[in-house]
């Protein structure tokens, strides 16, 4: 079964990142580069870091008009700021290699539909 994880962050998230020394952002780095390693065997698409939130442009139906607006359109304040896609035997692998991520404190994880 197939499921994209994404990595959600808020601007609290940001903050704290940009806020991290050059040593510190390295080591979240190599964080994040070991728990690829580790979890390769399950990756169709290891995924991309996103661009910042600000930067993304919506494209929303809504009562039979297209709507495009700058930014992301989210409710709360967490964005997804990357993602992977894996294949894995079940929802259990999913949670357990989504649970080891180090670097967002948020993961939503979807089923891919065929």
């Amino acid at each position: 079964m197939k499921y994209m994880l994404m990595f959600c962050k808020s601007e609290d998230d940001d903050r704290r990142f940009e806020a991290m020394t050059d040593a510190q952002r390295a080591q979240l780095f190599q964080q994040v580069a070991d728990w690829q390693a580790e979890f390769r065997s399950s990756f169709v698409d290891q995924g991309y870091r996103l661009g910042p939130a600000q930067t993304a442009t919506t494209v929303r139906h809504k009562d039979g008009q297209v709507i495009i607006t700058d930014g992301p359109f989210v409710e709360g304040g967490e964005v997804v700021g990357g993602y992977s896609i894996v294949d894995v035997p079940d929802l259990d692998r999913a949670l357990r290699i989504a649970r080891a991520f180090p670097a967002c404190p948020t993961v939503e994880i979807r089923p891919l539909l065929p």
